[in-house]
């Protein structure tokens, strides 16, 4: 993801809260596993971090050497919620991956190389000055459908490495791809979540958390004192647990940001925590509940 954090305050205290069916002084939070299926001990780490730890779901990344296996792992495990990772850039110069789309068909998403632009600030300028609606919707569509045709049904749509989509109208292509699919969206940057609220739908309420924004140095330390002086209402985390194997070190830069995210995930301090602060940890399926029967196209 591009944005580290975001720091916005609480519109309306408990809203999303009371819309989700908890009383306005719960203390909801959703960790996600964002990039599952972008390599083998991602994967891993991902499963093990929901199925052991506190995460309490993830998304994929359709396009990535990864995610044939990241599927298999979902369909033996269909209690696991997941999202589909919208994905139009590329990071990993060692385990490249493109576009599902041909180039031919989408030149306005490729470099001049005809290869995905790298998430660089450069990089994401460049896509998004160029990029055509009318093909991202294309390869979104792509991306969602080759979920769809293995028979898996995800919860939600979020962006890989472009906050809200990065263009209005790109958040807003997706909202109605939502609505179509039946899907809720992650929308967690103003003026994004003001539109969504103003159309009753939740979103997070407080600050949005991207853990590549942390320190690794007492990183375990930070995560346990976030969860305790959590607010009230919707509170979202943007894990990215691996396990930081020596695979992962030979093509991953952020390999040891992934490792400590799963070290904490999947450690008692964790579970201990959330139990001691009464954290109630759902996932998309309930705001995909809410969505499906509020959303309306514009």
């Amino acid at each position: 993801m591009d944005e580290a954090s975001a720091s916005a305050s609480v519109v309306s205290s408990g809203l999303s809260s009371e819309l989700l069916g908890y009383p306005s002084d719960a203390r909801l939070l959703i960790v996600n596993c964002d990039d599952f299926g972008m390599y083998p001990a991602i994967n891993a780490a991902v499963i093990e971090s929901i199925e052991e730890g506190i995460a309490g779901s993830c998304s994929l990344m359709v396009q990535c050497p990864g995610a044939p296996q990241a599927m298999k792992l979902l369909s033996r495990r269909p209690q696991i919620p997941f999202g589909i990772h919208l994905t139009l850039v590329c990071e990993m110069p060692g385990i490249r991956w493109g576009s599902l789309i041909a180039r031919e068909r989408v030149p306005s998403l490729l470099d001049p190389a005809g290869k995905l632009f790298s998430p660089t600030p450069e990089g994401r300028a460049a896509l998004l000055a160029q990029a055509r609606l009318d093909e991202i919707e294309l390869e979104f569509r792509a991306q969602i459908d080759a979920v769809a045709g293995t028979g898996l049904t995800p919860t939600h749509l979020d962006f890989h490495c472009l906050a809200d989509g990065g263009r209005d109208d790109i958040l807003e292509l997706t909202v109605a791809l939502a609505v179509e699919y039946g899907l809720a969206v992650r929308v967690w940057l103003e003026p994004g979540r003001q539109s969504m609220r103003r159309r009753g739908l939740p979103v997070t309420e407080n600050d949005f958390l991207d853990s590549f924004s942390l320190d690794i140095e007492g990183k375990a330390a930070r995560y346990a004192q976030m969860l305790r002086d959590l607010p009230a209402g919707l509170n979202e985390w943007a894990v990215h647990p691996s396990l930081g194997d020596k695979e992962s070190q030979a093509v991953d830069d952020g390999w040891l940001v992934r490792r400590t995210d799963y070290e904490f995930l999947t450690s008692p301090q964790a579970r201990e925590v959330v139990q001691q602060e009464d954290i109630a940890v759902i996932d998309y399926r309930t705001i995909q509940r809410v969505w499906s029967r509020s959303v309306r196209p514009r």
